[in-house]
């Protein structure tokens, strides 16, 4: 008869066996994701003019990363990025280039969470095609991969603010009409599901707020009434009369007048922005209670973060896009209850970005990291301040009007962009600028001998990261121009086969069309 102590030992190993092999070890993720919010947008950034109770209590006790960069900063772009862990000139996937491919959306996060035994879901504006189309104008470019996960909340385009008007989500209309608040009770549906599943979760919501019209939930409105807000210390003309004239030239600075017509005008616009971003942060209320109701809170990690930056009036410029703080950075926010205290409530200062998702959420449920990404594993970060070697990270914009197209370098303490454009109104400029001293980007210190040497590192390492691009661009979608155009040595004639558009140009052709 086989004695009792080895008997439990063999049961205790059986039953260890059965967990991880249903992979109830490994955490539960939450991936949450804003539209247009940037980084100072958060109370927990410095900012006593929102009201964000959750985000800035989930800093309080996970991990807050100040200097957070998308590394292209607009939503189709970024969106890819944050799924494949893969650079824009890799991914071939924005608006004016082309959708994702098939194979390249094989290796994200959900699918290969998915294929790890994980229970995924997605809800919100997805932003990008999954398709094998040849461009952007290829009809097939807004194909979703609704297939590709366990429970879907998505929608197509834009979504709408109006929960009746989002075709997976439209159940929650009568109690919940604005989306934020819907995707909120969503969220509890798919973790009660989850659970039921026995295997542990990917859970993926991309919320429409704080994007453009801005049209805040009704059921806040008494969170900002009556305040009146404080413009940013580099607000107006006058503050942006220093930056490059390429800066200048797009829609971000043409447009939007909204930010700076009248000081009803852009109370009006900052009142509904902050208010779109306090009814995600009641979201993110309403899910972290969902964790609690249904005992799963303990093994929960949390990752909250945004698409892109907005410039909200900053130098004049609205909109996102440009490599400048406000529209290139967001607030980032990881939580780990299984942490020990000394990494809660801790700030790191290390240059993150977008391309660091994939990787680590992949560490986080136990999964290599594929060779196509480009990302960190945020992790050792999180665990020690410099726990990551990379020090620098690559700004690119590789869409809209010829002028705005630029490759820009950030550290956390320096910002070097490289404004390739050139006609008979403007030259290529080169940028440097301080972040580390100077955050709202006031001197650009470019001519000034006393950085010199820095000005060399920078363009030193301008020169090392375009040499990646060159090797790894892909072929399709027009992603080979930027060889040339981003090259420092280059000059007007060498650019002039692969620009398409000037602003002006792109605008009549915008008037032709309608």
């Amino acid at each position: 008869m086989m004695n009792y102590s080895l008997k439990k030992g063999l049961i205790g190993l059986l039953i260890l066996f059965c967990v991880k092999l249903t992979g109830q070890d490994r955490p539960n993720i939450i991936f949450l994701l804003t539209d247009d919010q940037t980084a100072i947008a958060t109370g927990c950034y410095g900012n006593d003019q929102v009201v964000t109770p959750n985000m800035d209590q989930l800093a309080k006790e996970g991990v807050r990363f100040a200097n957070y960069y998308n590394t292209t900063s607009i939503c189709m772009a970024s969106r890819a990025i944050i799924m494949t862990g893969m650079y824009e000139y890799k991914t071939g996937c924005n608006f004016m280039h082309g959708p994702l491919k098939t194979e390249k959306f094989q290796k994200s996060y959900p699918v290969l969470l998915k294929e790890a035994g994980y229970f995924t879901g997605f809800a919100g504006k997805f932003g990008f095609a999954v398709s094998d189309g040849q461009s952007w104008d290829d009809k097939n470019w807004d194909v979703l991969p609704i297939d590709a996960f366990d429970k879907w909340g998505g929608g197509l385009g834009q979504t709408n603010y109006k929960t009746e008007k989002n075709k997976y989500i439209a159940q929650y209309a009568d109690k919940y009409p604005h989306s934020s608040r819907a995707y909120g009770a969503w969220a509890h549906d798919f973790i009660k599901d989850a659970k039921v599943s026995g295997k542990p979760f990917c859970m993926s919501i991309s919320f429409k707020a704080p994007h453009l019209p801005f049209t805040p939930d009704v059921y806040f409105d008494a969170v900002y009434k009556g305040k009146t807000y404080q413009k940013p210390d580099n607000y107006g003309v006058e503050d942006g009369e220093h930056l490059s004239p390429q800066a200048k030239s797009g829609r971000q600075y043409k447009e939007y007048d909204f930010w700076r017509e009248s000081e009803e005008s852009y109370q009006k616009a900052i009142r509904g922005y902050n208010q779109l971003i306090h009814g995600v942060d009641y979201a993110l209320g309403m899910i972290r209670k969902s964790l609690d109701e249904l005992g799963v809170a303990d093994n929960t990690i949390i990752i909250f973060t945004s698409d892109n930056g907005y410039s909200c009036g900053a130098h004049s410029l609205a909109g996102k896009v440009l490599p400048y703080e406000e529209a290139s950075k967001s607030p980032l926010i990881i939580y780990d209850p299984r942490a020990p205290k000394e990494q809660k409530g801790v700030v790191r200062e290390r240059v993150a970005g977008n391309i660091d998702m994939a990787p680590t959420i992949l560490s986080y449920a136990g999964e290599a990291i594929p060779d196509n990404m480009d990302g960190e594993n945020l992790i050792p970060l999180m665990k020690k301040k410099n726990g990551i070697k990379r020090k620098t990270i690559t700004l690119l914009n590789m869409w809209g009007n010829d002028e705005i197209q630029e490759m820009a370098i950030v550290s956390k303490e320096w910002k070097y962009i490289y404004w390739q454009y050139a006609d008979e109104r403007m030259k290529p400029t080169e940028e440097l600028f301080n972040v580390g001293k100077d955050r709202l980007e006031m001197k650009n210190v470019i001519n000034n001998p006393e950085y010199a040497a820095q000005l060399k590192k920078m363009r030193k390492r301008y020169d090392a990261d375009l040499k990646l691009l060159k090797k790894e661009v892909i072929d399709e979608h027009d992603y080979k121009k930027y060889c040339i155009l981003f090259d420092r040595s280059a000059n007007a004639a060498d650019k002039k086969p692969y620009l398409t558009g000037t602003y002006d140009e792109m605008k009549e052709a915008r008037k032709k069309a309608k």
